[in-house]
């Protein structure tokens, strides 16, 4: 069964540079479901995209059983890759229309996260901030080889470099983790304009010390305090304690 026991609290801005927002977001609290989409492409295009794969994901009733919802997201994000195929080979050239994307799945007591690109999931548990999610971009490649420390890869000028988008050349790539959710849990999900220019430890004092609005909104206003050089999105969601 669905579990309605979460609070929850979203923000989206173009940030302190960019003209326009080419990030989108889903609210489907009724069925257990939430997601980001970050676009790529320039002006218009990634508008675009992120608004097709948020879009393919609101689409009808996800069914109730958490394995078939879980194949349910796979096939609308699938869709919506083969949408932005078609599309991006209309205007030639080698053109791209793509997007990040994290989804989350909370179902009785449980959640499912898919992912690709770099945008996050994160789990704030007993005051320890966790990322569910593991970036696909050349950065991480570079961290993970030892190259660059976590740090560096910040500053790396190649940062904005993903290996796997919905509408990238090639079939879609989705990782997944699941694991149980409890009641105190906190749940973010967010696009790279927020991790960018805030630090994992800033986002923990955040999440373990307001209710969802109110991280929300103190989250965001640190980005744009930074100079936000991209769109900012997050969803913040909080497990409450049993009645």
């Amino acid at each position: 069964m669905i579990d309605h026991r979460y609070d929850w609290a979203a923000k989206t801005d173009a940030g302190a540079v960019r003209k326009h927002n080419e990030d989108a977001f889903l609210q489907r609290p009724e069925q257990g479901l939430w997601a980001i989409a970050d676009g790529m492409g320039g002006h218009l295009r990634g508008d675009h995209a992120s608004r097709t794969v948020v879009d393919a994901l609101a689409q009808g009733d996800h069914p109730e059983a958490e394995p078939a919802a879980i194949e349910e997201i796979r096939a609308r994000l699938a869709a919506a890759h083969q949408s932005l195929l078609t599309d991006a080979a209309g205007l030639g050239d080698g053109a791209v229309i793509g997007a990040t994307v994290v989804v989350l799945l909370l179902r009785d007591g449980r959640y499912a996260c898919l992912w690709a690109g770099d945008s996050r999931l994160y789990l704030l548990r007993d005051g320890v901030l966790r990322q569910l999610t593991r970036d696909h971009s050349y950065v991480q490649r570079l961290i993970d080889s030892g190259s660059l420390t976590p740090e560096q890869g910040r500053r790396h000028p190649g940062a904005n470099v993903i290996t796997r988008a919905v509408g990238a050349s090639g079939p879609l790539e989705l990782d997944m983790v699941q694991g149980d959710s409890r009641p105190g849990d906190v749940f973010l999900l967010c696009s790279d304009g927020l991790t960018n220019v805030v630090a994992d430890a800033e986002i923990a004092d955040r999440l373990a010390a307001l209710p969802c609005g109110a991280a929300s909104t103190a989250l965001l206003d640190l980005a744009l305090a930074r100079g936000a050089p991209d769109n900012v999105t997050l969803l913040v969601l909080a497990h409450l304690a049993d009645a």
